[in-house]
């Protein structure tokens, strides 16, 4: 397998979603809630803040993989 050329990596610039980050601070806050909640206590509501937490993050990722997708990298194919 050849070894990529360092011009090959400035020709291509990543193109980035803005929603990720937002997706990522959305998750942290989701997963800090739970545990507080935990810490107090309310087992109920940490519990279902933290399944919240797992349907947060895998649409963050789904957002990624789904970004990369459309601007032509696929994921799931080596180059």
């Amino acid at each position: 397998m050849a070894e990529p050329d360092f011009e090959d990596f400035l020709e291509k610039k990543r193109v980035r979603n803005p929603l990720v980050p937002v997706g990522a601070l959305l998750t942290a806050g989701v997963l800090t809630a739970g545990l507080i909640s935990f810490r107090q206590g309310n087992s109920q509501l940490g519990q279902m803040l933290m399944r919240a937490r797992v349907v947060v993050q895998g649409a963050t990722v789904a957002l990624m993989v789904g970004t990369a997708y459309y601007y032509g990298d696929n994921p799931w194919q080596s180059k």
